[in-house]
């Protein structure tokens, strides 16, 4: 099979007949814009995180960018962050104007390294940003103590570990913002979208204003209301806001949160039992009082392995199934390495995860049927390697 012809695509969202139906009523209500639906999911996604309140976004990306910006994050200051993220994360940092710091990342977890964080930080760092890669979370233990000890802020991106939590707490309502993106291939999926949330209930509604035009109230508001009103720019904001379209699926992604999850724990720990033994780097289990979200399961495909990560993704393709790379490392990219002055050699461990990572397929669409056949596909690419035997 030609790899133009995948036919199981990496990352299929799961969608029911409830988000089909939603969206359906939302088309017929008469207003698809942010509205009355926007504001459930909102409530609804603070409930499950048991926070205040929640910004809802039109994409992860915007989410982060207003975390920095409602930090106070801007031209000067400096945020430490993971050399192993897609591009979205440091990208925020550029936009609002700040400088990113890379470091490096643990060889077994793939988040950020702690230990290279502190040694990263001069008095022009404002925040640390570390990514929970994978759904698995960062050690927020030191990290939470880093940030207290000189005075930052910490901002989770939290794009892959929705459902994750640490040690009681929930991911992305540890640190002071958390940012989450509901990209079609994510554990919930709005089409695009993403998720704010803060400490600080003041950051929140900073966020929400300049997320919307910087307005004194949105369009929900000011056109259903019975007593007419002004509205007035009270700064200079953007247009970032969700609408009504898109959280009509968040809804019934939120509703059934759990349920996927628990399908997605299913096939992550059988693809870990039947894939070992190959030659192949597995991820590694979380640390008890840890949940994983699940949302990856990567593989690392080691010269052991007796195939290059870009042969091994090439062959997966061949069989119909499709993969993804989590990621390149942030050194890699021809922006990022000239802009920032970066070098791949600075950070080894990223750069050789890089290097090999290869995310096989993983949602709550696939069945057993489907995860059988990507365990036979692997296992046939082992078994045509020496090095693998």
């Amino acid at each position: 099979m030609a790899a133009d012809n995948i036919d199981l695509v990496f990352g299929q969202p799961l969608i029911g007949e409830a988000e089909i139906r939603e969206v359906e009523d939302t088309l017929r209500s008469g207003w698809i814009g942010c509205g009355p639906k926007t504001k459930q999911f909102e409530a609804d996604f603070a409930r499950y995180k048991s926070t205040h309140d929640a910004l809802a976004m039109n994409s992860g990306t915007s989410a982060l960018f207003h975390a920095l910006d409602a930090a106070g994050i801007g031209p000067g200051d400096e945020v430490i962050t993971t050399a192993l993220t897609f591009v979205a994360t440091i990208n925020a940092i550029i936009h609002v104007g700040a400088t990113p710091v890379i470091v490096d990342v643990d060889e077994t977890t793939q988040n950020i390294d702690p230990v290279k964080i502190a040694e990263a930080i001069t008095p022009k760092t404002k925040a640390i940003l570390p990514v929970h890669l994978a759904g698995l979370p960062c050690d927020m233990d030191a990290i939470m103590k880093i940030a207290k000890a000189h005075g930052l802020q910490v901002i989770e991106d939290a794009a892959h570990a929705i459902e994750a939590e640490y040690k009681g707490q929930k991911i992305g309502a540890i640190g002071d913002f958390g940012c989450f993106s509901f990209y079609p291939t994510k554990n919930l999926t709005t089409g695009e979208g993403g998720m704010l949330l803060a400490k600080n209930p003041v950051d929140l509604d900073r966020a929400r204003s300049r997320s919307a035009h910087g307005l004194s109230s949105d369009a929900y508001k000011r056109y259903t209301s019975s007593t007419f009103a002004h509205y007035r720019a009270t700064d200079v904001g953007y247009k970032n806001n969700m609408s009504d379209l898109q959280a009509a699926l968040g809804i019934h992604q939120l509703a059934r949160l759990e349920e996927n999850w628990l399908i997605r724990q299913q096939y992550w720990m059988r693809y870990r039992e039947e894939l070992s033994g190959l030659g192949l780097v597995l991820p590694c289990l979380p640390d008890t009082g840890v949940r994983h979200a699940y949302h990856l399961f990567i593989l690392r495909v080691t010269p052991e392995f007796g195939e290059t990560r870009d042969n091994f993704i090439k062959k997966m393709n061949g069989t119909g199934i499709g993969c993804g790379v989590h990621f390149l490392s942030i050194a890699d990219h021809p922006y990022h390495e000239d802009r920032l002055g970066l070098n791949a050699v600075d950070y080894p461990i990223a750069n050789r995860i890089s290097e090999q990572t290869v995310s096989i397929p993983l949602s709550a669409k696939l069945t057993d049927f489907d995860v059988d056949r990507v365990v036979a596909a692997v296992k046939d690419i082992s078994r045509g390697n020496p090095k693998a035997k």
